[in-house]
């Protein structure tokens, strides 16, 4: 793997957890919804094998998107695992039969739903695990001691390396940390939804990684004016340009844009490798209101 040739280098999370910056997030290998198989399996074991050849060596996903689906192309695709891929999971939400995402938060919900990713995934144990605590796109007040502990212990039987969140506020980071190290935060932030911004650089003080997703059919920072007329100026996609924004945000934010076209990953890498100037990072950061 060429690693250092992606834009935006590395991040250490942990001292055996090192992983690209540029990721690939793969939710969208699921079928429409994120629910049943795709329409072309062949497609989305090529992507997965393209993001290996470039590099890439952050992949998340959860046992969920399908619900399994995705993790069995993942294995399909690139199990034996290179040495210095890195899979970070979620749990802690289930797909009801009209595709829903109903909490699992019970202790067996997620014992069963780690064994459920290992045996997918093909894995004796989990690099990351990410506890899902809200909705879609934003927190849900109140304590996650309980799951959380139940995690712990998963770890502490070597199911689970590394634990961290997904959807979550400040208060229930520092309830987690009081129990476990969490070493990456996973929540809804782009160009134009900014309420994170004093989290990312708490995080970022502590060497914690912050991950920004974006999620469907939630507002798209591609929608914004200001985004595309910056990218008309610097012959760019305006998600080249949102990414390439992420990038320089601070040095704790990984990517994980994802596709399910293998040209479309290639577009993303090439322009999350976009350099941003002051005045253009100026303007981009006063989108958000």
């Amino acid at each position: 793997m060429v690693a250092r040739a992606l834009p935006g280098g590395t991040f250490t999370m942990a001292e055996d957890l090192t992983v690209t910056r540029m990721g690939y997030g793969a939710m969208q290998l699921a079928g429409p919804g994120v629910f049943g198989p795709p329409k072309d399996r062949d497609a989305a074991v090529a992507v997965l094998r393209e993001a290996a050849e470039r590099g890439i060596t952050h992949i998340d996903t959860a046992d969920f998107y399908g619900p399994h689906i995705t993790n069995q192309i993942i294995k399909e695709a690139l199990h034996r695992y290179p040495d210095e891929l890195r899979i970070v999971t979620k749990v802690g939400a289930r797909r009801d039969a009209q595709g829903g995402w109903p909490h699992a938060r019970s202790p067996q919900e997620l014992r069963q739903a780690v064994h459920d990713n290992l045996k997918n995934l093909g894995l004796d144990a989990l690099h990351v695990v990410n506890l899902r605590v809200g909705g879609l796109d934003s927190p849900e007040p109140g304590s996650i001691a309980e799951p959380f502990t139940a995690l712990t212990q998963l770890q502490q039987e070597g199911l689970i390396r590394h634990l961290g969140l997904s959807t979550v506020n400040a208060e229930q980071i520092t309830e987690a940390q009081s129990i476990a190290p969490v070493v990456c935060v996973q929540n809804y932030y782009n160009i134009a939804n900014r309420a994170d911004d004093s989290l990312i650089d708490s995080l970022a003080a502590q060497g914690i990684a912050y991950v920004p997703y974006f999620p469907l059919g939630g507002f798209s920072p591609l929608q914004s004016d200001e985004l595309g007329s910056v990218a008309t100026r610097l012959d760019a996609t305006p998600m080249a340009v949102a990414l390439a924004w992420l990038l320089q945000r601070s040095p704790n934010i990984l990517l994980i844009p994802g596709t399910s076209s293998v040209a479309h990953l290639r577009d993303n890498v090439t322009g999350a490798a976009l350099t941003l100037s002051e005045d253009e990072l100026t303007e981009l950061t006063s989108i958000a209101p």
